[in-house]
């Protein structure tokens, strides 16, 4: 991936791609709690820091570098998104966007909530 995609991403709302992660679950048979659920795990968001990012319309690099608490366990979250190995990103932020999505991933492909938050 190159800096101008990067940048990007960097500067994409959170919030325009949120309806997208529940539309895709929903799909799937899965639910928006669910989704919610995983933010909170990965980030350390509650339900009302959630929302003001979205009203808000934080930026991705915002909404990580303002994340309360990234999860210890995220090293443990492996394997291929967007034709790249999530372990492998070098980029910080763009690393955390694909752990979110590789998490959604998961979600959708009907993957318990014990192992898409590796318990």
């Amino acid at each position: 991936m190159n800096d101008k995609n990067n940048q990007r991403v960097y500067k994409m709302p959170f919030a325009t791609v949120y309806p997208l992660y529940i539309k895709k679950v929903e799909r799937k048979g899965r639910t928006k709690a669910e989704v919610d659920e995983i933010i909170f795990w990965l980030t350390g968001y509650n339900a009302q820091t959630l929302q003001e990012q979205i009203d808000n319309k934080t930026d991705f690099e915002n909404f990580f570098a303002q994340a309360p608490q990234m999860n210890p366990n995220v090293s443990k979250i492996t394997g291929v998104i967007c034709g790249y190995r999530v372990e492998e990103i070098e980029d910080k932020v763009i690393q955390q966007v694909r752990y979110l999505d590789k998490l959604v991933d998961e979600l959708a492909k009907g993957k318990t909530m014990d192992k898409i938050l590796r318990k």
